[in-house]
């Protein structure tokens, strides 16, 4: 990148290392849980190249420029003459701007000065939504706060209105191509350059600089100044009035340094875009290899090719698991080598699973006839072509209704939202409540008083828990439950099951049910008109396919998996220390730059 080494130039390209490295991480819960990745150092980077904008520190001054305050004796005759060409209205008399009001001190020939003192603006309207004739598709286009986009121009908007929404309700024409938009409710200082003629809601306001104040200018500072103002709490966020709008203080440069600041700004920001996108390519790349990689850990095709394979990644574990999304990723292929049976070796003395699944089968019997659980409907074997995979000596596939005692979904009564959970009231699990592989009591509501609690559906230790409604990525969510408090119900929107007790482990096929073979099942498995609201029936779950190892190997799985993911654990807490430690020296750096 080849650019000028001023002040601000030279602290990017001296620290390139801080503003690339510092990556926030943020995710979603639940299977299919997506992450984004926030390039916290350039996003600081970005807003101190604007704090240094305002403050006077991004360019040097020049004496011979003329001072905003000329500037102002120019834009009050100017305004003036707009009064009396009535194309403004006249403004009530500000109040001078007090010392309070001035969070920092300003360059040589700068002011201080209110909105309304460089610009006049007008909120706009929203024609009555239930009035078909307000609304065309081919009409005017309308904006609103979705439609507005800081980083861009604003060409299209969901909703247009019609001729006679002008004639009836804005009685104007339409603002202008080119001129600034930014909202003041609910989402404050969103700002927008229109790129074609429109209306706009009553959260908006349409700026007009008079001349002499860059549009450019107020683009960049308007926003930030916006957000400093006198916001009040609404329902559903801040928003700004007309009078704090019109108290906004805005630091005024000369004409010709407005100009000098935008360019300046125009070209560190463009900076910012290249280590944005060179950040976001070398992250891009790292994934890639490290899916590779682990890809040839879940590939190997006996012990001995795995050992070889992982010996080749051990010798870079330094330089591949490095950030949340590659640790991730480890974990997961940990859990799917356990389920193919490649994560300990087998042993030819095991008493094979074949063996395991004719005495479930003679016990399941046994519980039948002496009427302890309902008889089941039997499933046909599952054949060669529905294998997923082939696996191990000793293994064998079975659906997973062939291994449990009873399977049941809960209860969904009417909970009251405002009472508290606690240990002497029942309560009702949230499906929040099941994570994968993660069993949270805590989400739960508390059940109303006035309805009987109902203890067939009370959690027990041993409950493998299964979601079966809601949006997708909280279908087919399932957990172990190792611990619990008593008087804990499932709802109807969650299924548990138990497994026959002969000494297979729960851990084990609680595992199955997150990843691999079975993972994939359950995901194709799910049905709905909509994401946002699928399910999963009890019948589907049954045909779940299972990977069944021998019982001391299960043992042996559920051991190493449970060291390995600690080891991730543990690796994951360090490199977040690490990230906060980097997120404080990125805070420092912009902080003594300022």
């Amino acid at each position: 990148m080849a650019v000028d080494q001023s002040p601000m130039n030279k602290l990017i390209t001296e620290h390139i290392d801080i503003w690339t490295s510092s990556v926030k991480t943020q995710s979603t819960s639940g299977r299919g849980s997506s992450k984004k990745l926030e390039l916290y150092g350039v996003k600081k980077l970005r807003e101190l190249i604007l704090e240094l904008a305002v403050r006077g520190k991004l360019v040097p001054q020049d004496p011979n420029d003329e001072p905003a305050s000329v500037l102002l004796e120019r834009i009050a005759k100017e305004k003036a003459q707009l009064v009396k060409e009535k194309k403004i209205k006249k403004s009530k008399k500000l109040p001078n701007i007090s010392d309070e009001e001035k969070p920092f001190d300003l360059p040589n020939g700068w002011k201080w000065v209110r909105f309304p003192d460089v610009a006049h603006y007008g909120a706009g309207k929203t024609p009555a939504t239930k009035n078909s004739l307000y609304w065309d598709e081919t009409g005017i286009p309308w904006v609103s706060i979705a439609d507005l986009n800081d980083k861009s121009t604003v060409s299209v908007s969901t909703k247009k209105v019609s001729d006679i929404a002008v004639e009836q309700v804005f009685k104007r024409a339409p603002i202008p191509a080119g001129t600034m938009l930014m909202s003041f409710k609910l989402t404050v200082g969103k700002a927008s350059i229109l790129n074609v003629d429109a209306f706009h809601n009553e959260a908006i306001i349409s700026v007009f600089p008079y001349t002499g104040v860059l549009q450019s200018y107020l683009f960049k500072v308007l926003p930030s100044r916006a957000n400093s103002g006198n916001k009040k709490n609404a329902i559903m966020g801040f928003t700004l009035n007309a009078e704090s709008l019109s108290l906004l203080t805005i630091p005024l440069p000369p004409e010709a340094e407005q100009h000098r600041i935008v360019a300046k700004v125009d070209e560190l920001m463009a900076l910012c875009d290249q280590l944005e996108q060179q950040t976001e390519a070398s992250i891009e790349a790292h994934q890639v290899l490290v899916t590779t990689l682990l890809d040839t850990l879940t590939n190997s095709a006996d012990a001995d090719e795995l050992m070889q394979n992982w010996a080749r990644i051990s010798e870079h574990f330094d330089t591949l698991f490095t950030t949340e999304e590659s640790i991730d990723q480890l974990k997961q292929t940990i859990l799917q080598l356990a389920v193919m049976g490649k994560l300990v070796p087998q042993d030819p003395s095991d008493e094979p699973a074949a063996e395991l699944l004719k005495r479930i089968a003679e016990e399941k019997a046994q519980l039948v006839k002496e009427k302890k659980i309902k008889k089941q409907k039997a499933l046909p074997p599952i054949s060669e072509d529905e294998k997923p995979f082939e696996l191990p000596s000793g293994w064998e596939w079975c659906h997973l209704n062939s291994l449990t005692s009873e399977m049941d979904a809960g209860w969904s009564p009417a909970c009251p939202p405002e009472a508290s959970p606690n240990h002497e009231t029942w309560g009702v699990l949230k499906t929040t409540a099941v994570q994968s592989m993660e069993y949270r009591e805590y989400e739960n509501k508390v059940l109303s008083p006035s309805k009987e609690p109902r203890p067939q559906y009370e959690v027990k230790n041993g409950d493998i828990l299964i979601t079966r409604a809601g949006p997708k990525n909280r279908v087919g969510v399932s957990c172990l439950v190792q611990t619990t408090r008593p008087k804990l119900m499932i709802s109807d929107k969650i299924i548990r099951f138990h497994l026959i007790e002969l000494g297979m482990s729960n851990n084990f096929v609680s595992l199955c049910l997150n990843a691999g073979a079975t993972s994939e099942y359950l995901e194709s498995a799910k049905s709905g008109m909509a994401e946002s609201q699928m399910n999963i029936s009890q019948d589907k779950l049954k045909m779940a396919p299972i990977p069944l190892p021998p019982i001391r190997e299960q043992t042996l799985i559920v051991k190493k998996v449970e060291e390995l993911i600690d080891l991730c654990d543990k690796l994951k807490l360090s490199l977040e220390k690490g990230k906060h430690a980097h997120f404080q020296f990125t805070d420092s750096v912009i902080e003594q730059a300022v």
